[in-house]
């Protein structure tokens, strides 16, 4: 075997080290004659050299360059500029060839005036641009032009009360049945329109001071006061009779305080003498708590949205068909406004 083939790897090696400085020596050499091959000077920016067209515009693209090009919104007579149409204009429906100056023409949309369209930047020519909701808030942009608002902020926006919506009644109607009367404590038995029952041990009746239920549904929720007799009209016999009343007073948070008059053994009067917990659901359409119900008793303060801490709105009052709600206006001063049922309030707040 030859050394060739013995020390193939080490020829190659030496071969490409030995070409490598032949390539080397031979750019250097070709550098050397840049100038005189090509007739030209490689030094300098090329601005002063004739041979090179439109070199005198080097100087004029640099100091272009360093100027400041930033671009600034073009505005006439406070209506902005499109670069590419200028001013836009509209036309009338009737009369298409005539061009509609906004600031010149009467009211698109009235009450709201042209210029409020200019000011805000929207578009008045849709038929229910003054339905629309620029800025996804719930309040379309005549309620933000009532409400003297940014209609594409929707963190401004009129009083959420404008929004607030009466879903539907959610009472409870309950009654409360005093037994025979041992001196002047008395039993009990309670039960409601959702099913829950109630009454007293047997054996054991309650003195007045005391609160009843001890346990289950209504527990603790009733004081007896005492006991009360009357004549009353038999309208069955048409005499006089005497009749027992138990006098009971409400321990709920809501409803503390209220005193109710119920006569022994009400049967054929349960409907005159039972009383009602009620609620209402609600809904806020707007601020994106669209759809979102919530369940407020009546006499209960709540806040808007639901989740705010503040709770400076009252649930005053609750019928099956309305309900009546106090709130504070922008000033500070409490007002009250009603909302009937699948409705907003009926007067602007």
């Amino acid at each position: 075997m030859s050394w060739f083939s013995q020390n193939y790897e080490k020829a190659a090696v030496g071969g490409a080290a030995v070409a490598a400085l032949g390539f080397a020596f031979l750019g250097w050499f070709k550098v050397g004659s840049v100038p005189t091959d090509f007739n030209a000077n490689t030094q300098g920016s090329g601005s002063n050299d004739s041979s090179i067209p439109s070199a005198d515009l080097v100087p004029m693209a640099l100091a272009s360059l360093a100027l400041n090009h930033a671009w600034t919104q073009a505005e006439t007579d406070g209506r902005i500029v499109d670069l590419f149409t200028g001013i836009p204009l509209y036309i009338e429906r009737d009369r298409p060839d005539k061009p509609l100056d906004l600031l010149k023409s009467p009211a698109i949309h009235s009450p709201i005036p042209n210029p409020w369209w200019i000011e805000h930047r929207l578009d008045p020519g849709f038929a229910d641009s003054p339905n629309r909701d620029a800025d996804g808030d719930g309040y379309t942009n005549l309620e933000e032009f009532k409400g003297k608002t940014d209609p594409n902020d929707p963190k401004s926006h009129p009083p959420l009360i404008a929004k607030l919506m009466f879903e539907k009644d959610d009472s409870l109607n309950w009654f409360i049945r005093p037994g025979f009367p041992d001196g002047d404590k008395f039993t009990f038995k309670y039960g409601d329109t959702a099913g829950g029952k109630n009454q007293t041990k047997t054996g054991i009746t309650v003195k007045p001071g005391e609160l009843f239920f001890a346990d289950g549904v209504m527990k603790n929720r009733f004081k007896y006061l005492g006991m009360d007799k009357r004549m009353e009209m038999n309208n069955a016999t048409h005499t006089e009779m005497e009749v027992i009343y138990a006098k009971i007073e409400d321990q709920i948070p809501n409803k503390k305080g209220a005193l109710y008059e119920i006569p022994q053994f009400p049967e054929g009067r349960i409907q005159e003498f039972s009383k009602y917990d009620r609620s209402a659901i609600l809904s806020l359409e707007a601020i994106g708590s669209e759809g979102k119900k919530e369940t407020i008793k009546e006499n209960t303060t709540f806040g808007l949205p639901f989740d705010s801490p503040k709770k400076d709105y009252l649930l005053k009052k609750v019928t099956p068909e309305q309900i009546e709600v106090e709130y504070p206006d922008t000033k500070g001063e409490k007002k009250s406004v009603t909302i009937r049922k699948g409705a907003f309030p009926e007067t602007s707040p």
